[in-house]
């Protein structure tokens, strides 16, 4: 595996998705060839430009963002403004950007980009709904067996839903393009509510971003304290999962996850079940694993490395 991870992230920012930026774009170890930005935690203007002004933050305008798809495959859009805020970004002032968005749609980019580079050159980094990817999947399928990896946060297992009793939010916006994704044979590695609700804020843990004494470690933290407490409200905990950086420390330490190679699939038509990532944890299908499930993570390792990084900035 090439010393430089080659990445484009798919996202919906997103206080979350804003912090998994924030931390590849301050890791050597990353190149992001593009931003593709997805209808999701807001509507995709929104997404679009939470994306650039992330970008901005981190000084780094030169980041090629373009926007997706503005609705699921087959759906009426969901949106989470009750978590994330009406911007998406909600927390701290935030100026508007002046990058410009890219003309080009992102579905195109990504087909673009995939035969273009060298085949397994590229890994795919979904931190919101699927649809782009599969948009991407379906109208180019030549391009499935370039992917080098995607690496997504989505789903549960033991943990189930926090959107429905049974599915978790980007895997129910749109199960349509999920399926399309799992069943694609591309390797994936998949960060479930199960692993990113043990990587939790808490107070000196959100404090250690804004000791940075930087423009990104406050903004992180005030980004944080503004997105724990629906977390910690509906869940009781003593903070709130940062769940879409995992997808990108495990490109940078690996070592800090462990998990178990499974079958997923994606239910697209039960009444109470839409949207659930049926995990076979055990086995028990006797279906083909097509995932690294991930279950596990080194919670202070965890932020130990979000902490240095995003003090970098």
């Amino acid at each position: 595996m090439p010393a430089t991870r080659r990445i484009i992230i798919d996202t919906d920012p997103g206080q979350d998705d804003a912090v998994a930026i924030l931390l590849a774009l301050a890791s050597p170890e990353i190149e992001i060839m593009g931003i593709t930005a997805v209808a999701g935690n807001v509507p995709l203007p929104l997404t679009s430009k939470n994306a650039r002004i992330v970008c901005e933050l981190a000084g780094r305008p030169d980041i090629p963002v373009f926007a997706g798809c503005d609705a699921p495959l087959q759906r009426k859009l969901v949106t989470a403004e009750y978590v994330h805020g009406k911007t998406g970004l909600d927390g701290p002032v935030l100026p508007e950007p002046t990058m410009p968005l890219q003309e080009h749609h992102a579905v195109d980019f990504l087909i673009e980009t995939l035969r273009r580079e060298p085949a397994g050159s590229v890994t795919l980094c979904p931190i919101g709904p699927l649809t782009n990817i599969a948009q991407a999947f379906l109208r180019a399928p030549d391009i499935v067996g370039r992917v080098q990896e995607i690496v997504l946060m989505g789903g549960a297992y033991f943990e189930v839903g926090n959107v429905t009793p049974t599915a978790e939010f980007n895997i129910y916006v749109d199960p349509e393009a999920a399926d399309v994704v799992f069943k694609s044979g591309v390797p994936l590695v998949v960060m479930p509510l199960d692993v990113t609700h043990k990587a939790l804020t808490t107070r000196p843990r959100i404090e250690a971003f804004r000791s940075l004494g930087t423009e990104p470690g406050r903004m992180v933290a005030e980004w944080t304290d503004f997105f724990e407490r629906f977390d910690m409200e509906k869940y009781g905990s003593a903070g709130a999962p940062l769940h879409d950086p995992c997808v990108v420390a495990y490109l940078i330490r690996p070592e800090l996850f462990t998990g178990r190679r499974i079958n997923v699939e994606i239910e697209t038509t039960g009444k109470l079940t839409l949207g659930m990532t049926v995990a076979d944890w055990w086995r028990v299908s006797g279906r083909e694993p097509n995932a690294l499930f991930i279950g596990d993570i080194d919670a202070d390792g965890f932020f130990t490395l979000l902490t240095e990084r995003i003090g970098r900035l």
